[in-house]
């Protein structure tokens, strides 16, 4: 979620390192009292979604009932000290205090496997998740990812009282698709809400300030305490774990635009968390900036797409590589533009003309291997061979 901009709803990309960011508000970062509330009475037969790909659309409350009792409320405990001020908090207790935050998660295997947002469990103590039964237990964080704002969990229970979620392809939704959010707003477990795909290759911000793509955004209402829920499809299939809102600035509650991280990203990272406890994400080590056919004009630029090289990070692997950075600054309509520096135009054979593609690429690949870079130096074509590092813990600059 964004402040005026980001919060995080209970709240790689840069993985080339593509400019700073700003501070993200936490949204789950207070204790939040679990209310018991009674149940809905099941909804009519005709709420149902429009049809899918699957040729047969399941209602709300058939959702619901498939869904719910995989979805978990997650409790974390951290310590944190406390700040005395005479002027604003003079009867604050000193030393060190307990804080709780909730979020949502859900179970994605027989063995106990949980898959949350990074934020919703960063700096914890303790975790504990409680299931639909209301049984609550201890949980062991597998690891998380502050990159793409994901972790996993992992609990001791019979897999036959565990209902794991089918995961979907975020690859095929498409915008107006209906979809349903679950989770534990305000700590109210449970609660379904429902909307559509407003929008897809949205962009938002890791607790890290590194950038997360291909987001999926949506208008199902999602709240504090949503954050590491699923985004459900008609089919019954997880496509996103809900994770930020943006509020325009104008309240900390939902006003129609929420963001979830797709599963084919959240698939790939919960593998590598449970495999090894880690994700290492490649990284080049430039700030880049996308050109247009009009710009090209007007710069007089030797092609009309690809990537200006306005800054390369020392002693990252594209200076190692040799690429070069602009060293002019140039205005146009209002914006700055770096010039002189070489204009990335294909990676790996793969036409760039965005950002958002170089960073796809990258991400797809491993630190150590390596990445063909074409680029013009002028009016002069090369091919430069780059060998991919390991990104840094935060952006530079």
């Amino acid at each position: 979620m964004r402040a005026a901009g980001p919060f995080v709803a209970a709240v790689g990309g840069g993985a080339i390192a593509l400019g700073g960011a700003a501070a993200l508000g936490k949204l789950d970062t207070k204790t939040t009292t679990v209310h018991e509330v009674e149940r809905v009475a099941e909804p009519p037969e005709s709420v149902a979604f429009a049809r899918t790909h699957r040729n047969h659309a399941l209602s709300i409350n058939e959702i619901y009932r498939r869904s719910a009792p995989g979805v978990v409320q997650v409790t974390s405990t951290s310590v944190v000290q406390s700040q005395f001020d005479p002027f604003t908090n003079p009867f604050a207790p000193l030393g060190p205090t307990t804080e709780k935050s909730l979020g949502s998660g859900f179970v994605i295997d027989k063995t106990g496997h949980i898959v949350t947002n990074y934020h919703v469990v960063q700096g914890a103590r303790e975790v504990d998740v409680s299931f639909s039964n209301h049984e609550s237990m201890r949980a062991r964080i597998v690891g998380s990812d502050p990159s793409t704002d994901i972790a996993v969990l992992k609990v001791t229970a019979n897999s036959r009282a565990l209902t794991p979620l089918p995961l979907g392809d975020s690859d095929t939704v498409r915008v107006g698709d209906s979809v349903v959010a679950i989770g534990n707003p305000f700590g109210l477990d449970r609660t379904v809400t429902a909307g559509i795909v407003s929008a897809l290759q949205r962009q938002i911000q890791a607790p890290n300030s590194y950038a997360i793509d291909h987001v999926i955004q949506t208008d199902a209402p999602i709240n504090h305490g949503n954050s590491g829920g699923p985004l459900i499809n008609a089919d019954g299939d997880v496509v996103g774990v809900n994770a930020q809102i943006d509020t325009g600035g104008t309240t900390d509650g939902n006003v129609g635009i929420g963001f979830a991280i797709p599963i084919n990203t959240v698939k790939n990272v919960a593998a590598q968390l449970i495999k090894q406890g880690r994700v290492e994400h490649a990284f080049l080590g430039i700030n880049a900036r996308a050109i247009d056919p009009t710009l090209a004009r007007v710069f007089r630029l030797p092609v009309q797409h690809g990537l200006l090289v306005e800054q390369v990070q020392a002693g990252s692997p594209a200076a190692r590589a040799g690429l070069k950075a602009g060293n002019t600054d140039v205005t146009v309509a209002g914006e700055t533009y770096n010039l002189g520096g070489d204009l990335i135009v294909r990676a790996d054979g793969a036409r760039i003309s965005s950002l958002a593609r170089l960073r796809t690429l990258v991400a797809a690949r491993e630190p150590g291997e390596s990445m063909k870079l074409q680029v013009y130096r002028a009016s002069k074509k090369l091919d430069l061979i780059v060998t991919l590092g390991r990104q840094p813990a935060a952006p530079s600059g």
